[in-house]
């Protein structure tokens, strides 16, 4: 059984100030998820993952008893499915496909890489983090580089406050899909735009404030106050330290069961073939390896063993975004697993 310190089984691991992170945590607070976190350095290394036998460099990971789900996307989805009662996410097919659009516009698309742009300069004056950052969102993070592009990053996401103003907030709604309460798709929408505006420093006044978009503004203040008022009575997240985490994981059962390898898969690998996968953008050089367990059309998983009580875990990822590749195979002669 889970150890009772990871309540729901869920435990996750982030550390405060990351935006990928709070998409999480809002949805868990506004789910009224029980959970616990485990709190983890803002730069490389991170001896707690790595006791897990997890490679992958990104902040947030999940873990649900012995499975560990990488990236907001599928942490998020894999949450809507194991708590189905009073889920966020929409059913409707046309409000789907705008919660889908959404992610993809602010996760994957142009929105959160413009963003990064903004970030003050002050903010990466300590070499540990320029280093660590360098290639993240296409840049290296030096003062001089953040500074010759902030100009572009700014007319961006001018641009991106203007489409929110002027499409799915210009009828005077409260939501996105004009639900009684925040959903899903606020979540997927609103985070960076969030995070930019309690960013001291990021958005001149004369170019994006209250004044030039008062309902996107108005949006945020709203998504704020809802959150406030859930947080005030419902649990916060139960700290645990990084021994109790890592004895949480190891000492539980699986979350799921194991899946299945699609046969029709383009790349024909094999149900329990050694496999490595990583991002294929950023932090590619962090490469989870293991036995390949699952591989479908919107998800991967491996199995490997975990440093701290040579356990076995499941490491799970979104295919969008990461490629597969079977160890003793150069990635260049199979396909990739970006679809």
């Amino acid at each position: 059984m889970a150890d009772k310190g990871a309540l729901n089984g869920i435990i996750l691991w982030h550390y405060p100030f990351s935006p990928f992170a709070r998409r999480v945590i809002w949805y868990l607070q506004l789910r009224g998820l029980e959970y616990a976190e485990c709190i983890q350095p803002f730069t490389m290394p991170r001896p707690d993952l790595a006791e897990l036998g997890i490679a992958y460099r990104r902040i947030p990971i999940l873990s649900i008893g012995r499975d560990v789900y990488l990236d907001t996307r599928l942490i998020i989805q894999k949450l809507e499915e194991r708590f189905p009662d009073g889920k966020l996410g929409a059913s409707d097919p046309k409000e789907v496909f705008i919660q889908k659009l959404l992610e993809k516009w602010t996760v994957e698309g142009p929105v959160f890489a413009a963003a990064t742009g903004l970030v003050p300069t002050e903010a990466v004056n300590d070499p540990k983090v320029t280093e660590d950052r360098k290639g993240f969102c296409g840049r290296d993070w030096t003062a001089e580089e953040l500074d010759q592009g902030r100009a572009d990053c700014l007319v961006s996401i001018k641009d991106c406050f203007q489409f929110l103003e002027s499409t799915i907030l210009a009828d005077g709604r409260n939501w996105v899909l004009g639900t009684e309460q925040p959903s899903l798709a606020d979540i997927e929408a609103i985070w960076p735009f969030d995070w930019l505006v309690g960013l001291e420093g990021s958005l001149p006044l004369s170019v994006v404030s209250e004044k030039h978009f008062p309902k996107a503004y108005a949006w945020i203040q709203r998504f704020r106050a809802a959150l406030q008022d859930v947080t005030s009575s419902a649990p916060k997240g139960m700290s645990l330290e990084s021994s109790k985490a890592i004895r949480a994981v190891i000492h539980s059962n699986f979350a799921e069961p194991e899946g299945e390898v699609d046969t029709d898969d383009p790349l024909a690998l094999q149900k329990g073939t050694e496999v490595e996968m990583y991002p294929t953008d950023w932090g590619s050089e962090h490469r989870d390896r293991g036995r390949l367990v699952t591989l479908t059309p919107s998800e991967v998983t491996v199995a490997s063993r975990s440093r701290a009580g040579d356990t076995e875990l499941r490491i799970h990822a979104p295919r969008t975004g990461f490629r597969v590749t079977e160890i003793g195979r150069s990635a260049s002669s199979e396909s990739s697993a970006k679809v």
